[in-house]
């Protein structure tokens, strides 16, 4: 019975479940047999996901996966909201998942009211796109917390804006500005991007004046740090691994298989990462005890 719940965890559908039993060991179980019994995960999924949150976690990605879940007699996109944290020690965490109508501003205040509630504390930066959404409930939640937008998020959106011919100009330019070393440089470097578009591209110079304080929002720390952490591609990669196997099940029969399968998964993935340090912390620490320990750090726009 264990292996077949399993089973479920990487995806396999019911479907195939019940093929390879029959292959395998000459019995036939039927979808709905399989089903009830992958409902034992439910107790390891409960576990993972309403496990107290003792920690401190200064980084926090948040992300949403566009799912497709059957309501009655609907097909309906659900919203998995996900949140992964670095402890003050540097363990990567899968801090949770909430399964969302959408990825509106209630379903992500939701999500932060659960993970507050469970104890997320110390938090200094939250990383994520700029789903307004998200940053109006982030804005809520964790105020005077610094907000990182992506600047991979960003940069397509520079080229969103952007007709063909300049797209490679804008991406050397814009490359500039997000790899710069302190945050006079990239000033200087945006002032540049600015004189050399602002007549071809007017749009795509509004869109980088307008999010370049929220993208520029980890320059204030140690170089070795910035580099993990100025786009969302630690969310991403997880949210890879979940397509992967999610791609298999394609719709969900509802929510709370959703959840079960996710969850899962994502309590697999904490597993495997637990006491593996993601980031070596010691010159973290050093760096912010030369701030006031309430004060917001220079050059930070903050989700206050």
């Amino acid at each position: 019975m264990l292996a077949l719940m399993e089973m479920v965890v990487p995806g396999v559908s019911t479907r195939k479940v019940t093929e390879i039993t029959e292959t395998l060991c000459g019995a036939s179980f039927s979808k709905s047999t399989v089903s009830s019994l992958c409902a034992g995960l439910d107790p390891r999924v409960r576990a993972f996901n309403e496990r107290r949150l003792t920690a401190e976690y200064p980084f926090v990605w948040v992300d949403a996966l566009v799912l497709t879940v059957r309501a009655e007699d609907r097909v309906v996109p659900k919203a998995a909201l996900i949140a992964t944290g670095i402890r003050a020690d540097g363990v990567r965490e899968i801090l949770g998942i909430e399964i969302g109508d959408s990825e509106s501003c209630a379903a992500w205040d939701d999500c932060f009211k659960g993970l507050k509630a469970r104890g997320l504390q110390g938090v200094l930066w939250v990383i994520s796109d700029s789903h307004a959404g998200l940053v109006e409930a982030a804005r809520k939640h964790f105020q005077g917390v610094a907000w990182q937008r992506c600047q991979v998020h960003l940069m397509r959106n520079l080229l969103g804006h952007t007709s063909s011919r300049h797209r490679a100009e804008v991406a050397t330019y814009a490359k500039r500005i997000f790899q710069a070393n302190d945050i006079a440089e990239a000033r200087t470097h945006l002032a540049a991007f600015v004189t050399r578009f602002e007549k071809s591209a007017p749009k795509t110079v509004a869109c980088l004046e307008d999010g370049f304080e929220d993208a520029m929002s980890v320059i204030v720390l140690p170089e070795k740090y910035r580099k993990r952490l100025r786009t969302t591609n630690l969310q991403e990669r997880l949210n890879e691994e979940i397509r992967r196997r999610e791609r298999v099940i394609r719709i969900f029969p509802n929510a709370a298989s959703a959840l079960r399968l996710l969850g899962a998964l994502l309590a697999e993935q904490h597993e495997s990462w637990a006491g593996r340090h993601y980031l070596d912390m010691n010159e973290f620490h050093e760096w912010l005890a030369t701030r006031h320990p309430a004060a917001t750090p220079d050059n930070v726009v903050s989700l206050s």
